[in-house]
């Protein structure tokens, strides 16, 4: 090396980091043309660890404190680069800083719905969404498996790989928990905790620890939802007769309402009479007012009733199959 190009070179007295970015997970000190006086001081800021780096080889690394360099408190470095105990000249080594603080409020979602075997209404697509936080455990493995050689990593920069981690993970904790999925939507909070524990160790193989991680939300498909709906409503009715009846009454009430709707009311009660009396027979084929228990409806002979009123147009349709399907399962 020439004597000017010795004279260019600025010697390091002191190393820091002040976090001057929100979201930084890791930063490497510029060192270019620099290099590190024997003696000088490294300061570790709380929430922070730092790490050297000797042509691409993990060095020491340094807890949050104020450390000056030397031989003795550079063990592996010292090692790595054979130097003795009287080691006094300046030396050439990447630091890099990496920030331990929570990284709060990261999103993640499934991107396609899991296809989970639920023991109550068989196979089901399932979405869901929710937040999780996470922090720099292990600074060696973050720089192996993440940052590298980048002068600054950042958490967008790891998000594409945690959320891919992340939806993993959950895809297999909802398929193999065996949990229904009704009772999964009313209890997201324990859910939240089994899912925990499923994604952590996707985190820790990049070196990091998931500190929290909540589920805001479980979805279904349209269409599987307005079947659980039309399920719910037909176990609200109870009583398909009387049901029928209060509906034609409620018709007549609204007819009533309206200039000249009298004339349409009565065939519309007539015919919401007429499907009460077919769907009451249909129930209850031993017939009667009588307070005795009437004898098991046959299923099949009830279905083909109902779809005898759905042929006359007194029956809609969304309604024998909701109830068509209530009959079936009582045939399983």
């Amino acid at each position: 090396m020439s004597l000017m190009g010795f004279l260019s070179k600025q010697f390091i007295d002191v190393i820091e980091w002040t976090e001057d970015a929100p979201g930084t997970l890791a930063w490497r000190y510029p060192m270019q043309d620099n290099e590190i006086q024997n003696g000088g001081v490294l300061t570790v800021r709380a929430s922070q660890m730092a790490m050297f780096v000797n042509e691409g080889r993990v060095a020491d690394v340094f807890e949050p404190g104020r450390h000056t360099l030397a031989t003795n408190t550079l063990p592996i470095l010292t090692y790595i680069k054979n130097w003795d105990k009287a080691f006094q000249s300046p030396f050439k080594s990447d630091v890099v800083f990496f920030s331990t603080r929570d990284q709060v409020d990261q999103k993640w979602g499934t991107f396609q719905p899991v296809t989970v075997r639920d023991k109550d209404l068989g196979p089901l697509r399932i979405r869901a969404n929710g937040t999780f936080s996470y922090r720099v455990a292990d600074p060696a493995v973050v720089y192996a498996r993440l940052s590298a050689t980048s002068p600054r990593f950042t958490v967008d920069d790891a998000a594409g790989q945690l959320r891919s981690a992340v939806t993993t993970a959950v895809a297999s904790g909802l398929g193999g928990g065996g949990v229904a999925f009704l009772d999964m939507a009313a209890n997201q909070a324990a859910l939240s905790e089994t899912l925990l524990g499923s994604v952590k160790p996707a985190f820790a193989a990049f070196g990091l620890e998931l500190t929290s991680f909540y589920v805001l939300s479980l979805s279904l498909p349209e269409e599987v939802q307005e079947h659980i709906d039309r399920r719910s409503s037909m176990q609200a009715v109870g009583d398909l007769g009387r049901y029928t009846q209060f509906e034609a009454a409620e018709s007549l009430r609204t007819a009533a309402a309206n200039p000249g709707g009298l004339a349409g009311a009565g065939a519309g009660l007539g015919a919401g009479m007429a499907m009460g009396q077919a769907m009451a027979q249909g129930l209850n084929p031993g017939g009667g007012a009588s307070s005795q228990a009437a004898p098991a409806a046959d299923p099949i002979a009830t279905i083909e009733r109902l779809a005898e009123l759905v042929k006359k147009g007194i029956l809609p349709q969304a309604e024998f199959d909701a109830k068509r399907a209530e009959l079936l399962q009582q045939i399983r």
